[in-house]
């Protein structure tokens, strides 16, 4: 599996956005390394947070100054948000960048870690209520449904991947559908025109 990610990683030319205007920010696409179920692992956003509430995301955040780069944005957040030591994470690349309606220029940065490292992991429960996984392959064999949000240059719609009890949609789900197509041909269609009618990211 890592071969593969990284191979496909290193092949792709992720997608920069840029403008003074806007904030950077990074995620940690954080996968498994079990052989034959590899797991993604999600938060869902405490209701106590100003933005998003409620709301399924990987760990991740706003960049400080103290980041040598977006990566260590995003191994701090992780560790901030959910206590994974960004020592047990294997760095693998990165995703294109997507513009969240806060502002925010997100970089999605795709790491390994071992499976044993999800029963050690603790929630910040200021940021998040609570991990849990979802199996890689959900989200390769799923057919989604999709709702027409632009989040991107050319995007026409996102995908809701529903899992259990959770909605998995917005910014993550998108990430989650670019990753798929480019490592394991998933042929998500984000470029289409939606079917349906055009969806609102709530601000709560």
């Amino acid at each position: 599996m890592h071969q593969l990610i990284s191979q496909k990683l290193a092949q792709h030319s992720p997608r920069v956005l840029t403008s003074e205007f806007q904030t950077p920010a990074a995620v940690l696409l954080a996968i498994t390394d079990d052989e034959h179920d590899p797991q993604v692992i999600l938060t869902r956003r405490s209701l106590n947070m100003p933005t998003h509430k409620g709301q399924i995301a990987f760990p991740g955040g706003k960049a400080e100054l103290d980041d040598a780069d977006l990566t260590a944005t995003a191994l701090r957040e992780a560790y901030e948000e959910v206590a994974l030591n960004p020592q047990s994470v294997t760095v693998l690349g990165q995703m294109g960048q997507v513009l969240s309606r806060q502002g925010f220029v997100v970089t999605p940065i795709v790491g390994v870690v071992s499976g044993s490292v999800v029963d050690q992991l603790i929630p910040n429960l200021g940021e998040v209520d609570r991990i849990f996984t979802v199996p890689l392959s959900f989200f390769i064999d799923t057919s989604p449904v999709m709702d027409a949000l632009p989040l991107v240059e050319g995007v026409k719609q996102v995908p809701s991947f529903y899992y259990d009890e959770y909605r998995i949609w917005g910014m993550t789900a998108f990430i989650l559908a670019e990753f798929v197509n480019l490592v394991y041909d998933a042929r998500i269609d984000l470029y289409s025109q939606p079917k349906t009618q055009p969806k609102t990211l709530s601000k709560t």
